[in-house]
Parts: structure tokens; C-alpha cells; sequence
């Protein structure tokens, strides 16, 4: 099978670790050897390269085409309007996408189905690519396209209509389901595959010699992730006034740095607490390891990959109770989930890890039932059914022709 993989969250040469869930699904899904894909991955289109437009210069940094894994890669770009595009952003993603898909049909590349991530505006536009280029189409849901976007009344209609179009629909997690039945969406069209974890580029190295190797002593946690509100790394933050000496490394950026760095500042903290910036996946298993517990107190998420992430290390974890986090976090060998998303909460579940803390190797072996091989076969049977389906039909066209 061809798939055509689809989705603005895709790693590239200057964004590395931007929707690297999507990647590494797309790289076990390859290594069964039954499906080859080619991605596109359309980036805001910017003029200027210059720093000081910070992160829309990134944008134009990305390379037009790149091959990642073995996989080519092409960014096309599309006209993206800040705050006031959102409603026409499928539109213009689909419209400014056509002639990269159009060449890539022209050149040979003629895919069965396309794979898109995302739904609003991604699986939006990509419905609307199916109908143009006669493709069927399978979009995947990943968390705040279901649990936030659709506060939005027009981008909450377009993401229904698309789900109608839909040839099938995936989604990380069953709360993302779930929630997506109570938006409207038919429960039989929606399969969930939750995300696995690379257990062979996290796994536990010597412990000692990492929190040597990082300078790391006394308990210290470790929060994992973009630095916005939603990640809330203030709650965690705060929670260190309820936890003498214990320390935190915070590993991300976002336009939440220097709120977060004043905030530490304010209440005491600040000597407890370690900014590390970007860290690239081969040097954050070292943290992983390193720490005692990794924290994610979000206030939203569909499947947490930074959680099995951490397990996979044989590490710990302390989280909120939120989406599909419960389903990640399922036995005490986890970790703890918070009772409520407070700092005082989140101080008490750390508390509650370290009187009971769990063997590491229980907690890789926990995370070692995670692997990707059941979302693989769902997403092969998924593609295997659309593809004779549409075999199925033009032989029977075929034959009532002849």
C-alpha cells in the first residue's frame, strides 16, 4: 500500500522534535514493510529568515524538501493569517498544497490513501485534498483538535463535517473518543489506537553515571515540554514551596520562559530550579534517567508520549488526571496521578511516589507493554480495508463496463 502522510505536525531540519509522535508512528508503521508513504508537512509561508522574527523565521528556514529516516519529506507552504486566519486555515492549506501533491501523482507516486494528523485545520484540508484527488482519507486525532478547537463554533462544524467525510477515523486515546461521540460523531467510525514508545531509544542506562555525567543530586524532577499555560510548569513551579530541597528541570521552550523564570524568583525557588532549553530525544533519555520522577501537570492532553517516554527509562511519573493520562498512567509502578490540578495536589502526589516508589526495572516493564506492534496492525487493517474496498469497486466497474 501508498500511503501519502499528512500533517503541518512533522519534524524537520529546523524543528526536530516538532510533532515527533507523528514520525515515529509513521517509522514503525514503514518497518512492517507492508506500506511505503511519502509526507507532506506544509509549513506558514514567512519572507524573512532574520532572528529577530523569531519563531516565523523558523518557518522560513525549513528546507523545501528533506529526507528524515529514509522518508522524503516535502514542506510545502501555506498562507497562514495569525489569530484572525483560523477559519480559513483548511482552505488555505488545502489550496496551497494541491500542486505539491499534484507533481508528486505526475511524478509516479500515485498513493492509495491519505494519512493525515491532526483535525482542525489538517484533517480538514486533507478531506477536502481526498475529494479533489479521488482519495480516500484517514485522519487521526491527537488531543487539542478535539479537547479545545471545538470551542470554536465554525472550526467545531468544519471538524464534524470532515469526521462525516471521513473514511476512518483514529484517535490516541478512548477520552478522545469519547469526546468526540459527545461532539456528535458516529461511535462506529472511530477506531482508538493509542501511541506506543520507541523502547529502544528510551531505556535505562546507569543511573549514578548519568546524574554525574548532568551534575544532578538529591531528588530532582523533571517537567517535559513546550513552555505555554497549558503545560502548567508554574504549578510545578509552585510546588516546590511544599517540598523542601527537592529540584526541578524544566525541558522546553515557549513564550513562557521569563514568566516562569520570574515567577521561581519570586516565591524562593529559583536555586531549585533548571531551565535546559531544547533538548534534542538522544540526550533527553539522560534526563529521564537521571531524574527521580518526571511531571506533567497539563491541563490537557490526548496520549502524553513524554510519560511512556519516561518509563521506558524506568522512571517514574507524577501527573494530572486529565484525557488520556489515566490511561497511561494505570498502575503503581507508573507513578501517581494527582487529585486535583493544584500545587498543593501536585506537592502531595509527589510526596505519595516518594513513600512508595517503585522499582526501576518494574517501571520499564510496565512501559515494555506499550510497544507499537498493536497500532501498527490497527492502522494496517484500517488501510488494508479501504484499499481492497476501493479495489473491490473498480473491478466490479470494470466488469459491468466490459
Amino acid at each position: 500500500m501508498k500511503l501519502l502522510t499528512f500533517s503541518s505536525l512533522f519534524p524537520n531540519a529546523v524543528r526536530p522534535n516538532h510533532g515527533i509522535f507523528v514520525e515515529t508512528r509513521l517509522r514503525y508503521l514503514l518497518a512492517s514493510g507492508q506500506v511505503e508513504s511519502r509526507v507532506v508537512a506544509p509549513v506558514p509561508w514567512f519572507p524573512f529568515k532574520h532572528p529577530r522574527f523569531g519563531e516565523y523565521a523558523h518557518f522560513a528556514q525549513v528546507p523545501e524538501r528533506e529526507v528524515r529516516y529514509g522518508i522524503d519529506v516535502q514542506h510545502p507552504r501555506y498562507l497562514h493569517f495569525p489569530k484572525i486566519g483560523m477559519q480559513m486555515a483548511p482552505s488555505l492549506m488545502a489550496a496551497c498544497v494541491k500542486p505539491t501533491i499534484g507533481r508528486m501523482i505526475d511524478e509516479g507516486y500515485d498513493f492509495d490513501v491519505i494519512d493525515a494528523h491532526y483535525f482542525y485545520p489538517d484533517g480538514v484540508a486533507a478531506v477536502k485534498l481526498g475529494r479533489y484527488f479521488n482519495k480516500p482519507v484517514v485522519i487521526t486525532a491527537r488531543g487539542t483538535d478535539i479537547n479545545l478547537i471545538p470551542q470554536f463554533a465554525r472550526p467545531r462544524a468544519m471538524i464534524l463535517e470532515a469526521a462525516a467525510q471521513a473514511d476512518g477515523i483514529i484517535t490516541v486515546c478512548n477520552a478522545l473518543k469519547e469526546e468526540m461521540v459527545g461532539l456528535g460523531v458516529a461511535p462506529n467510525l472511530i477506531t482508538p489506537l493509542r501511541n506506543g514508545v520507541d523502547l529502544q531509544r528510551f531505556a535505562p542506562l546507569d543511573r549514578a553515571a548519568m546524574r554525574a555525567e548532568l551534575e544532578i543530586d538529591g531528588f530532582t524532577l523533571i517537567s517535559v515540554g513546550v513552555l505555554d499555560p497549558r503545560k502548567a510548569h508554574d504549578m510545578t513551579i509552585r510546588a516546590l514551596t511544599l517540598l523542601p530541597g527537592v529540584k526541578l528541570l524544566i525541558a522546553g521552550i515557549g513564550p513562557e520562559r521569563k514568566r516562569l523564570e520570574t515567577l521561581a524568583s519570586e516565591i524562593g525557588v529559583a536555586d531549585r530550579v533548571k531551565f535546559l532549553g531544547p533538548v534534542a530525544q538522544t540526550e533527553l533519555k539522560k534526563y529521564y534517567n537521571a531524574a527521580d520522577a518526571m511531571v506533567l501537570a497539563s491541563s490537557r492532553e490526548g496520549w502524553a508520549n513524554v510519560l511512556l517516554e519516561s518509563m521506558a527509562c524506568g522512571t517514574p511519573v507524577v501527573a494530572s488526571n486529565v484525557w488520556g493520562t489515566p490511561e497511561v498512567v494505570a498502575a503503581p509502578e507508573a507513578g501517581v496521578l494527582m487529585a486535583e490540578r493544584t500545587h498543593e495536589k501536585l506537592a502531595e502526589a509527589v510526596q505519595q511516589l516518594r513513600a512508595n516508589y517503585p522499582d526501576h526495572a518494574a517501571t520499564r516493564r510496565y512501559a515494555e507493554k506499550f510497544s507499537w506492534d498493536d497500532t501498527t496492525a490497527g492502522q494496517l487493517a484500517i488501510f488494508s480495508r479501504l484499499v481492497e474496498g476501493r479495489r473491490g469497486a473498480a473491478a466490479t466497474l470494470a466488469r459491468q463496463a466490459a
